[in-house]
């Protein structure tokens, strides 16, 4: 088992744990990858329509791409492998489904900053939170803009908070308080692993190469828009009766 007893304990009482190197070499390679590709088709996108900035992108500066895998069925070896069927199994339980998954990569020497947040913030309504696996595609430091977690206890909260955009990012922001947060710093290869209710921030990248992390997000349920009608993203079956029922 990859997962100890300990890091479970812990998810149930800060809301995240890291495992450190665990994501093997071919399915790195695969991430790494179609990590290039989704930059390229981005870059190739915001120059078609001759702008630099594109939603939450950035170019030559920050891009968050979703639903790669979509477009890169390839993903799928690692969205729904037996690594992501024991995270699941130990943080949501015997039923899962992939909700979401996107590209979060900081340029070289001037990947911006991302404000404090709880992924559960850009769902906006109320909702059962869902699980974050925050993936390194390369090593993770303080220097290149890593992620910052902020414990239940030190947040003050275990559950959504009201989130303020942030104009000139987009950012949307939840917490504005003093407590730094704790960095993971972790080889590529890690996953640190949160709820969508803990507060996460992200500093500048001030190394001379990318810092690519693949974000994988699974729920115990299927998401709904805020009427109810219909599911939100992807909401595709992956765990049943703690069984991998995907098709890979």
């Amino acid at each position: 088992m990859i997962v100890t007893e300990a890091q479970r304990q812990q998810f149930e009482t800060e809301g995240y744990f890291v495992l450190e190197g665990v994501i093997p070499e071919e399915h790195l390679a695969v991430l790494r990858e179609a990590s290039r590709k989704s930059i390229n088709d981005i870059n190739q996108q915001m120059d078609a329509e001759g702008v630099t900035v594109m939603g939450l992108n950035r170019k030559d500066s920050r891009y968050f791409i979703g639903f790669a895998y979509r477009k890169y069925p390839e993903l799928r070896q690692f969205l729904f492998s037996d690594l992501m069927s024991e995270v699941c199994r130990a943080t949501l339980g015997d039923t899962a489904y992939l909700f979401y998954e996107q590209y979060v990569i900081k340029a070289a020497e001037k990947g911006m900053k991302f404000s404090w947040h709880q992924d559960s913030g850009y769902v906006g309504y109320p909702h059962k939170p869902y699980l974050t696996c925050w993936c390194t595609l390369d090593a993770v430091t303080e220097a290149n803009g890593t992620v910052y977690v902020l414990p239940y206890d030190r947040a003050g909260t275990r559950t959504m908070v009201p989130h303020v955009k942030d104009e000139e990012t987009g950012d949307q922001v939840g917490y504005f308080g003093d407590d730094p947060g704790v960095p993971v710093i972790a080889p590529a290869g890690s996953i640190a692993v949160f709820a969508s209710t803990v507060f996460h921030r992200s500093g500048f990248n001030t190394t001379d190469a990318m810092r690519r992390i693949y974000l994988a997000q699974y729920s115990s349920e299927p998401l709904l828009s805020e009427d109810g009608a219909t599911t939100k993203n992807a909401a595709e079956p992956f765990l049943k009766a703690g069984e991998n029922v995907s098709s890979r």
